[in-house]
């Protein structure tokens, strides 16, 4: 059926045959301890049964958001927040020197609510940059050792979202619940990117908290104990860093026993996409605003796999154009990768109904790693008073 006449004596296909074969059972791997696996985890969800049965531990929570010319949001996801299904709680905003309506909304909802706590900023006393220290007042005026921490644009599921993420700490000695933070569907191209992008970026940090490494988290969806958080030394250390409330936090001070991961349906929460490419660039440029404080194995982790793609094509490309492999053994191959990266995907894309983007995978794939190379070599701006 093929042709493989030249091919042992060709020490160059050989190799490069090799280098194919090892990539793509590296993407094979990946694609299912993390995109696979994500998406079909379930730990302890049916020994742990209804949420209201009362059987599950409900330790007192606090809700922390920063809020700056967020008035549109706050009226319309908060009360979700304040109605919570949960015994002893508290949602605690910080309004952060907004000059719209955000002020008038938290004044009317405190008056329905007498659990929100309003941190109010009149005048610019930050001195540092982006949105830690109004996020840290907001922990500090925070009364219980639980937080949870999630952005203004957020919503959750369902009235069950703090019992979700409580759920994390079933362990004494959990310190840090990893969450997820969807995004709601949309039939544009800009929407299907950003899912693609949202679901590929969670999963990469989710499983690899599943595999004993957690690195990062989201701040849209995040936990931590109080008291750990100033154990830490809260944000000091990169005080000076725009970005990294959630990243930078987790990545110094996470470790294989202290860190959970909490993604049931109950624990989700989810928000809209951004509506331009820019707002959607310069989201994205504030998550690798980071990456250079990573530790040279960190960042390695994160490009194993778009190293292992581009390996992949580049020596397919190799053998099919310089003989000595038969383009139907790599058509085979090339084929094989797709079905099971798309299979994979599929259950992830399911779990966070996320629709059929999952299809696209591949090329969406390939995409992201032409992007991400170019959004990395992208200057930054690192004077960014209030970034999100």
């Amino acid at each position: 059926m093929f042709d493989f006449t030249n091919f042992p004596a060709d020490t160059q296909s050989i190799v490069f045959s090799v280098l194919m074969l090892l990539a793509l059972a590296f993407c094979s791997i990946y694609y299912g301890l993390f995109h696979l696996r994500i998406g079909i985890w379930h730990r302890g969800l049916a020994k742990e049964g209804d949420n209201t049965s009362g059987k599950t531990p409900t330790p007192p929570v606090s809700v922390v958001l920063t809020a700056h010319n967020d008035a549109a949001w706050l009226k319309e996801n908060l009360v979700y927040l304040l109605e919570q299904d949960y015994p002893d709680f508290e949602v605690v905003v910080v309004d952060y020197m907004s000059h719209d309506d955000t002020k008038y909304v938290l004044k009317l909802l405190k008056d329905y609510y007498p659990h929100l706590k309003i941190v109010p900023f009149k005048e610019d006393v930050n001195l540092f940059q982006g949105k830690k220290y109004p996020l840290s007042i907001g922990i500090k005026s925070a009364k219980n050792d639980i937080l949870l921490l999630a952005d203004p644009d957020c919503t959750p599921k369902n009235m069950q979202w703090l019992r979700g993420m409580v759920k994390g700490y079933y362990r004494k000695d959990i310190k840090i619940v990893l969450g997820i933070c969807g995004l709601k569907r949309t039939k544009t191209l800009l929407g299907v990117l950003q899912q693609y992008d949202n679901l590929s970026y969670s999963s990469h940090y989710l499983g690899c908290a599943l595999l004993g490494h957690p690195y990062t988290g989201s701040g849209r969806n995040l936990s931590y104990r109080r008291e750990f958080f100033f154990k830490c030394g809260a944000f000091i250390s990169h005080y000076n860093v725009a970005g990294g409330s959630d990243d930078l936090f987790v990545y110094q001070n996470a470790t294989r026993n202290n860190t959970a991961v909490s993604i049931g349906s109950d624990a989700c929460l989810s928000t809209e996409p951004k509506k331009t490419f820019g707002e959607w660039h310069r989201q994205r440029l504030s998550r690798v605003s980071t990456r250079n404080w990573h530790s040279v194995g960190g960042r390695l982790l994160e490009d194993l796999l778009p190293i292992s793609v581009c390996l992949f094509y580049t020596m397919g490309a190799l053998l099919l154009t310089g003989g000595g492999m038969p383009w139907g053994v790599i058509g085979i191959a090339v084929v094989v990768k797709w079905a099971w990266q798309i299979i994979s995907f599929a259950q992830l894309s399911k779990r966070f109904e996320s629709g059929l983007v999952y299809l696209a995978a591949p090329l969406l794939e390939i995409y992201f790693i032409i992007a991400n190379t170019i959004l990395v070599l992208t200057p930054l701006d690192n004077n960014r008073k209030f970034s999100k």
